[in-house]
């Protein structure tokens, strides 16, 4: 259905699609990406019209999405201003994917820190002067899972890295499981998305609750910390093979929780710009469902048997909840979290008649 061709009434249920917001993209570009795809290509002035949001953002918003290819334009010569047609999602997320990858190797070059110096390393045997050297990524497992067991505050990681190897990312699964059980708080930054779970296919599954997480675009190293008492990093960053250095002197583990805290401070919450969940009860889904057939306010009102009134009150409550402005992005956020299913077949204008 183009643009600016539905019933005034009626909600447009979008197909769901990826968050472009979770790979860093505003919130504005991924409404408009989303209309776009849903409802096909589209000047500036149309998308301003229809989407309900200031020129200037819309202006915004189109270059971001033309800036990663997510769109291109076309200007025919009886228009005075381009069409924007969008790319399908899957090439979308496959140039995100390779602009994630070419942010972290311009910003990782040389950040690695150095191995643990021999010095450092002889006064750790024996764990004397709260340090100690576990020479095997089991034995680090094994004393985290010792200290896990008895924690009470919380568990802080950071994670550089860009794909996680089964031998580490299972026993990952199962740890986080447990700490999460305990009620133990669990923050980690990472370079990944947080949409996909890159754990799922370790094991983990798709309902069951994960450490609160952000997203950023390169960290200096690997971190665990326990408690803020017992920090835990490799010894040789390029090689884990070589065991994790047992840190307990306060000062140092205290650096470490800052080091920690500015990288969780300045990376961005996968969700700060993603569609809130949702789940509708039984009257707002059979409300959204009319609309989404063609219903006006008034016809939707006689058959569920209330007022239009009540009709605008449940709208403006999902609104309020999806933090959408109007009745278009409201279908366009439904879509997104699968909320209600798109008609299979386009809607009708049942304004003058009602529904058996």
């Amino acid at each position: 259905m183009p643009i600016g061709s539905r019933a005034q009434d009626a909600i447009v249920v979008a197909p769901s699609i990826p968050s472009l917001a979770h790979w860093g993209r505003s919130a504005d570009a991924d409404l408009i990406y989303r209309t776009l795809i849903t409802f096909g290509p589209a000047t500036v002035s149309e998308l301003h019209r229809d989407v309900g949001m200031p020129l200037r953002r819309i202006v915004a918003g189109v270059d971001e999405l033309a800036s990663i290819g997510a769109i291109a334009s076309h200007s025919p010569t009886s228009r005075r201003e381009p069409t924007w047609i969008p790319k399908p999602p899957a090439t979308v997320l496959a140039s995100l994917r390779r602009i994630r990858r070419a942010e972290l190797e311009l910003s990782t070059a040389g950040q690695s820190p150095p191995p643990v110096t021999a010095q450092l390393l002889a006064s750790s045997q024996n764990g004397r002067g709260g340090l100690r050297h576990l020479r095997t990524r089991a034995l680090t497992r094994a004393r985290l899972a010792e200290l896990n067991a008895v924690a009470v505050h919380e568990h802080l990681a950071m994670n550089p890295e860009r794909a996680f190897d089964a031998a580490a990312a299972k026993p990952a699964v199962h740890m986080d499981r447990l700490v999460l059980s305990r009620g133990v708080r669990m923050r980690v930054v990472g370079v990944h998305a947080y949409e996909p779970d890159p754990l799922i296919s370790h094991g983990r599954r798709p309902a069951e609750p994960r450490p609160d997480y952000r997203a950023t675009a390169s960290l200096p190293m690997k971190l665990i910390v326990v408690d803020r008492k017992i920090a835990f990093f490799p010894v040789d960053p390029d090689n884990i093979e070589l065991g994790y250095l047992e840190v307990a002197q306060q000062p140092v583990v205290s650096a470490l929780v800052g080091l920690f805290e500015r990288h969780w401070e300045s990376a961005r919450d996968p969700w700060e710009w993603a569609v809130p969940q949702i789940a509708l009860n039984p009257r707002e889904e059979a409300l959204v469902t009319l609309l989404t057939k063609g219903h006006t306010d008034a016809s939707a009102a006689r058959h569920l048997r209330v007022s239009p009134r009540t009709v605008t009150a449940i709208l403006r409550g999902l609104m309020d909840r999806l933090g959408a402005e109007n009745r278009f992005q409201l279908g366009l956020a439904l879509g997104t979290l699968r909320a209600v299913a798109p008609p299979t077949v386009a809607p009708a204008n049942t304004s003058d008649q009602e529904t058996t």
